[in-house]
């Protein structure tokens, strides 16, 4: 069985990469594989690694190239993705990238159309440091772009809305440089791999949604 096609959707955080994985997964019925979430669920677990996970996402800082390549590699050894998938929040670095095509030559998959999403650096702060989430049923928020009916309460289950650390402008700003140093080469690795597409990131949600699918051809 051959993949349909993968996707690796790139951006800052806050550009919106989470977002529209997952519309597209819904869509077109293919997995969305996000780090973060992978990430998040170990830190919940309060296993020994996910422990070292806590401190380095805390501290705003990316966990490491070794770390990260062990956990995508054992999901892409998982059936589902053989129809296809969406990347989220991987690779981050060039180094990544370059495991990432070791895995997937080694899975007999095709390389992914990668999608760069622009969005600038004021509206991302903006975007991140209002973000809300319930600490009972974990529906995101925000202050601006999506407020809750009550103040402080989650409209599906009244749980307490909270800002995650990694969403205070502080860590935000942090992690915005560490996209610049890092994340950003991505950006040529893939356009001289003729790999990459870029959109604006900073329209209304369909019509981000409408652009991607055109350059999947989906």
């Amino acid at each position: 069985m051959t993949t349909h096609f993968g996707c690796i959707l790139l951006g800052a955080p806050g550009s919106g990469k989470g977002t529209q994985a997952k519309v597209l997964s819904d869509d077109l019925r293919i997995p969305h594989v996000s780090t973060g979430d992978i990430l998040r669920s170990e830190v919940q677990s309060e296993s020994q690694l996910g422990i070292r996970v806590k401190e380095i996402m805390s501290s705003g800082q990316l966990v490491s190239d070794a770390l990260i390549c062990e956990i995508v590699a054992k999901r892409f050894y998982k059936p589902d993705l053989l129809k296809g998938y969406i990347l989220d929040g991987f690779p981050r670095t060039v180094a990544q990238a370059d495991a990432l095509e070791t895995i997937l030559i080694e899975r007999g998959l095709p390389q992914p159309k990668v999608i760069l999403l622009n969005v600038g650096n004021s509206i991302l702060i903006e975007r991140l440091t209002g973000r809300l989430t319930c600490s009972q049923c974990g529906r995101a928020f925000h202050k601006t772009l999506n407020p809750p009916k009550a103040v402080g309460k989650c409209d599906a289950c009244d749980g307490e809305l909270v800002q995650r650390k990694d969403d205070s402008l502080e860590t935000v700003k942090k992690r915005l440089e560490v996209y610049e140093d890092e994340t950003k080469p991505l950006i040529d690795f893939y356009s001289q791999k003729g790999h990459l597409s870029s959109l604006s990131g900073d329209q209304e949600m369909f019509k981000i949604t409408t652009g991607i699918r055109k350059v999947l051809g989906a």
